[in-house]
């Protein structure tokens, strides 16, 4: 995949901001890198990012999707109910498969703490 400005700049605003965004805060924090970057190429490249396996999609219910690098350690986040921020969530409680109903088999998991963000905390 040959990297583009717009794909870079995309890259260096996950880098810098180190949580997962959604397509509007990329294109929000891209934007002094790449100037002539709009919504729709932001998405395009998201795409073709997330292909190449750049980018992980990160999917919470009822929200919209977000991005983060690929490759992170196995993580979990965190929900502000206040910005709607994501954030990740360091460490893990370990393995769940004791709560899953008998002869089920855990593949995998994923778990969402949900709140107040510090910086909504401090504004209240």
């Amino acid at each position: 995949m040959r990297m583009t400005i717009q794909r870079r700049a995309i890259l260096d605003a996950l880098r810098r901001v180190q949580r997962p965004l959604t397509p509007k805060e990329i294109l929000e924090e891209a934007s002094a890198e790449a100037e002539d970057l709009s919504l729709t190429t932001v998405y395009r490249n998201l795409k073709a990012l997330t292909a190449s396996g750049a980018l992980t999609v990160v999917e919470v219910f009822g929200q919209p999707p977000r991005y983060e690098l690929a490759g992170l350690d196995h993580h979990h986040h965190f929900l502000c109910q206040v910005c709607d921020r994501l954030f990740d969530v360091e460490g893990c409680p370990g393995t769940l498969a004791s709560m899953a109903p008998p002869g089920f088999a855990v593949l995998g998991h994923s778990v969402l703490l949900t709140g107040q963000c510090a910086e909504c905390g401090e504004s209240s």
